[in-house]
């Protein structure tokens, strides 16, 4: 496939450039700063702002999908006008953890021991969600990461597990992924198509 990523240059979207490339796929990485973009074979690295969708809109004609690890200072809104109007069908989202479900039943945000402080900060990342769920034209998937997504090794295919919104945790609560690994389960969406205009979520 020939597939944008927006905010190629971040520590997700450049693990989920590096694997798009390492499975054969083609990829148009867009950045604000395009230096930053994982220089490999198969990527070709273009400057874009997701905020403008009359510029990103003939930027991404062409392509089968676009993947988005963009921060949520840009609206489901900004972000759908770009995409439709660039006649893309297929849209993945790197996706916030704030969102999933605890074990309780009660969202992760609403939480009596969610940090007060950092609310502010997630709180665009379920709005985007909630846009996201009226959307019946584009072909969406919403993909939140485990509780800790972080640097790290990659541990490959097998280490982590697969959810839908509630939060994966392990024997001991924990939950937590590497950006690589994030970017394996990404792909594996991309091209195994098993969650349409739906979220999901991974965790080791």
């Amino acid at each position: 496939m020939h597939v944008a990523v927006l905010g190629a240059s971040g520590k997700g979207g450049s693990e989920i450039v590096k694997e798009l490339v390492s499975r054969g796929h083609t990829v148009l990485g867009i950045a604000r700063d395009p230096a930053k973009i994982p220089s490999l074979d198969g990527v070709t690295a273009k400057a874009g702002d997701a905020g403008k969708p009359d510029e990103l809109a003939p930027m991404l004609e062409g392509v089968d999908a676009v993947i988005s690890a963009v921060h949520f200072d840009i609206d489901c809104d900004t972000l759908l006008t770009s995409v439709r109007n660039a006649g893309v069908d297929r849209l993945l989202v790197m996706g916030g953890a704030a969102s999933l479900l605890g074990p309780d039943g009660v969202m992760l945000y609403d939480s009596p021991t969610f940090p007060e402080q950092i609310k502010p900060m997630v709180k665009p990342a379920i709005t985007f969600l909630e846009e996201l769920r009226k959307e019946k034209d584009i072909d969406w998937t919403f993909f939140s990461p485990a509780m800790l997504i972080f640097e790290g090794e990659r541990q490959g295919p097998g280490s982590f597990r697969l959810g839908e919104d509630e939060l994966v945790t392990d024997a001991d609560g924990n939950s937590k992924i590497s950006y690589a690994d994030y970017a394996i389960a990404m792909v594996d969406e991309l091209e195994q198509h098993r969650h349409s205009r739906a979220r999901f979520t991974a965790a080791y």
